[in-house]
């Protein structure tokens, strides 16, 4: 079991911990931190499904201010952890919204506590299908119930409770980690003061589900899947890197991939008549599927794809408007002009619901050419809106700073 955190704003000991895990490739950082809950009575999903206990690991960055009011939450995305950035100069890796989140930067972390957790179903230190199942001491495998992002949700709410913080003052994040902030608007309303939700929809559409099921079915059917219970081999290493070829298609735009590759050669092809990798574009695809084969689990791959697949925040509540008519804080949703995966349609929805609602709502886009991949790559484009609605934010009701 992993060892229980203690204390807010402090940097994790080395002895903390990692949870029981079969993923022998995880990543565990000296600044993660971990929160077990569910032990004495399991979690019940909303599959209906039950699971504890419960780990998940999370990282901070900047302090609790004594009001506990300057709280921040991001929000990952499919294959993201809880390293957002880094934690200064004895810190050198860098986090996926490493722009963002900083001293001075758009989250400054000398005026917020910045908090980020792995999710539910993940691999980075969180309860997964890697996870050792107590009742019988091997790795869950298939054997882990399906989880879903309200799911995840819940568990960041017990981990809220857990630091002492009733509410945010946001919870932003793009993709997966946007359907994780609309649920919060949603579902728990009273706890946040505004939410951004980046390059994400109200619910998987059927192109969405139909990519994820592809990337699946390229684990499911590798031999060395073994149904799932392959821990301890190296597992299905080229379905997963497939999967995730197949999901970095999704993530761009055929203008960005016509900009960084063009119809150009592989470096160490000339003559293009071969069935095996020519263009420069294909070995890109390579390098990306071995990258992650390097650092995630394929189960929670499968899961977390499911996940996506399953979102829906107007589900359990009748209707779309049902559900955002529950929202009562400012909203900031973002598109990005050129995404395929989540087209910029799909965020309109959510305004022109809230509109009708008459809800706080702002629309912003990214003009990007990177596709789905802008809201990690193109920083500058988002600063000034990001900083402007979190200005606006606080002006509301101000936020005392440590």
């Amino acid at each position: 079991m992993a060892t229980r955190a203690k204390g807010v704003g402090k940097v994790a000991s080395p002895a903390f911990a990692a949870p029981p895990s079969a993923f022998d490739k995880l990543n565990i950082r000296p600044w993660t931190r971990y929160f077990t809950f569910a032990e004495d009575e399991p979690f019940v999903l909303e599959s209906g499904a039950t699971l504890g206990p419960i780990t998940i690991a999370y990282e901070t960055y900047g302090r609790l201010s004594p009001r506990r009011d300057n709280a921040v939450l991001i929000v990952h995305a499919l294959t993201g952890d809880a390293h957002c950035a880094s934690h200064g100069r004895h810190d050198p890796e860098k986090g996926w919204w490493e722009d963002l989140v900083g001293p001075g930067r758009v989250f400054d972390t000398d005026r917020y506590f910045v908090i980020c957790s792995n999710v539910l179903g993940g691999c980075q230190g969180s309860t997964g299908p890697a996870s050792i199942d107590p009742e019988t001491g091997r790795p869950y495998g298939t054997r882990f119930p399906v989880v879903t992002i309200r799911d995840m949700v819940r568990c960041q709410a017990r981990l809220l409770d857990h630091l002492g913080i009733e509410r945010v003052l946001t919870v932003a994040g793009g993709s997966m980690g946007g359907m994780q902030a609309l649920e919060w608007a949603v579902l728990y309303p009273e706890r946040v003061r505004s939410t951004i939700p980046i390059a994400a929809p109200a619910r998987s559409y059927p192109q969405a589900i139909a990519w994820n099921e592809v990337g699946r079915q390229a684990i499911m059917n590798d031999p060395d899947w073994r149904g799932g219970d392959y821990y301890g081999t190296p597992g299905p290493e080229r379905g997963l890197s497939v999967a995730r070829m197949l999901g970095m298609i999704t993530y761009q735009s055929d203008p960005s991939m016509a900009r960084k590759f063009g119809r150009n050669l592989a470096k160490d092809r000339i003559n293009p008549y071969t069935i095996f990798t020519a263009f420069s574009v294909e070995t890109y695809l390579h390098y990306q599927g071995k990258k992650l084969v390097n650092r995630f689990d394929a189960n929670s791959y499968l899961y977390l794809t499911r996940a996506l697949d399953l979102f829906d925040v107007a589900q359990g509540w009748g209707s779309l408007e049902a559900a955002l008519s529950r929202v009562q804080s400012p909203m900031l949703v973002v598109g990005v002009t050129s995404d395929i995966l989540y087209p910029t349609y799909q965020q309109k929805e959510i305004v022109d619901t809230m509109v009708r609602l008459g809800k706080d709502v702002e629309y912003a886009e990214i003009d990007s050419p990177h596709g789905h991949d802008g809201f990690l790559i193109d920083f500058p484009l988002m600063e000034p809106f990001l900083r402007e609605f979190l200005e606006k934010v606080e002006r509301q009701v101000p936020v005392e700073h440590r």
